[in-house]
């Protein structure tokens, strides 16, 4: 295995890249490659199958695209049948990673269809009919269009599987090894991969011709350019959103994703920042691809601020200084927090990651602070959005008491003096009216 994190000093131009792709590349604005570009890049260009383990926003789409840009040019294409195919688990990320290859591959005469749901099939069956180099695909789409006969998969060299953990999570994994099968036996594979949970792994372990596997980062690390904070809430889902407005005007914001796990409430929560006077936009898998493209455009234009999003926009949404992530919700996944507040904080730059924490959040923030590795900084905020001081006297109780006094905590009578003025001590260090802070948020 293969693992880096080291500081890269080499150069595109040492990898074995081509005049073309490079020139490609200095355009785009890169001249250094990342840690998985670096060790990705060299053996694919020599044939070999390779299982990629690194998180998100390190580079992975270039280290798959560059190389194949390289392989396809080198060979000859034949009519009607792709040479090269790239499964996405999203529509975003599929519509991502075509933009990508066609700006690495710019100086080649190479041909793409990106084949997703969503979107009529009449535009994708003209570009199959007219043949194509690389397939840019979901799985259900591209399962659809072979059903019907559009597309030949027999002259496949080239397969990468990305974002391989996501399509377990999304429940892909026996439509990937369906299409699998369908491709020629002799291949080259590509998988690449935040995690590597035990399907993954057996998916690659049989699909896979003695894979380099490259890690280039621990799993499950939180990028170190973003700074994570816990907001703790007593109260309802006004409360919330009104802490939620207050904390986006109060932070210096200049754009920001605030994720919602189910989608009603990201339409709820996307009127309720419009309806304040934010700028603001709702993106979830119910509308239409054309809003949903739509949508991504604007935010990347800085047309809208916020983006108030399902977890669609978990992975591979590259935004340029995108300054905060906001967990309107705490992910049930606990990936799902670092894919999140990887949205931010990328390439080096300084990123802003804030959660909204109920007392019904208890396991979920648990389960995150035990894979990344360490305790988040906690806060409580009252109802009138001031911080309160939550390092004395914290309850070991794991009830957050909604209003009034806390009733389990009222003192016994006791007849011993100094019991009584600890009673009293104790009273005047509470936090709030009858509020305690659950032990699994404390400090």
């Amino acid at each position: 295995m293969i693992m880096s994190n080291e500081i890269i000093n080499e150069k595109f131009s040492e990898l074995g890249l081509s005049s073309g792709v490079l020139s490609a590349v200095r355009e785009a604005g890169y001249e250094n490659p990342t840690p998985i570009q670096l060790k990705s890049i060299p053996h694919l260009l020599e044939g070999k199958d390779i299982l990629g383990i690194a998180q998100t926003g390190t580079g992975k789409t270039a280290g798959f695209t560059l190389p194949m840009i390289e392989i396809l040019a080198a060979g000859r294409a034949r009519a009607r049948m792709p040479r090269s195919l790239i499964l996405e688990p999203t529509r975003e990320l599929a519509a991502q990673v075509a933009e990508n290859f066609s700006t690495y591959g710019k100086n080649h005469k190479l041909t793409m269809a990106l084949l997703i749901g969503g979107v009529s099939f009449v535009e994708q069956n003209e570009k199959l009919d007219r043949g194509v180099d690389v397939l840019i695909a979901t799985p259900g789409r591209l399962l659809d269009q072979f059903e019907r006969g559009r597309i030949l998969l027999a002259d496949i060299k080239l397969l990468v599987v990305d974002e391989a953990d996501r399509m377990l999570d999304m429940g892909f994994i026996p439509d990937i090894e369906k299409i699998m099968n369908l491709l020629p036996y002799i291949r080259q594979t590509a998988m690449f991969s935040a995690t590597m949970p035990s399907e993954v792994q057996r998916l690659a372990d049989s699909y896979m011709v003695n894979p380099i596997k490259i890690e280039v980062a621990p799993q499950k690390i939180a990028a170190e350019t973003v700074t994570q904070k816990l907001y703790i809430i007593d109260g309802g889902k006004l409360e919330k959103q009104n802490t939620l407005l207050h904390l986006i005007k109060k932070e210096n914001v200049k754009n920001a994703i605030v994720f919602c796990n189910r989608k009603r409430d990201v339409r709820t929560v996307d009127q309720a920042l419009r309806k304040n006077g934010l700028n603001a936009q709702a993106l979830h898998g119910d509308l239409p691809q054309s809003v949903r493209t739509g949508t991504l455009e604007k935010f990347r234009l800085g047309k809208i601020n916020v983006l108030v999003a399902s977890d669609v926009a978990a992975r591979g949404l590259d935004i340029d200084e995108m300054s905060h992530v906001f967990n309107y919700d705490v992910p049930t996944n606990a990936d799902d927090y670092i894919h999140r507040i990887g949205r931010t904080g990328r390439a080096g730059k300084e990123g802003h990651a804030i959660t909204l924490v109920t007392s019904d959040d208890e396991k979920y923030v648990q389960q995150i602070e035990q894979n990344i590795g360490h305790k988040l900084n906690k806060e409580k905020i009252d109802n009138k959005h001031k911080i309160i001081n939550s390092r004395k006297n914290q309850s070991k109780s794991l009830k957050v008491e909604q209003k009034g006094k806390n009733k389990t905590n009222k003192p016994q009578k006791k007849t011993n003096e100094k019991k009584k003025r600890n009673i009293e001590e104790n009273k005047k260090n509470t936090i709030g009216m009858g509020d305690h802070i659950p032990a699994f948020l404390q400090k």
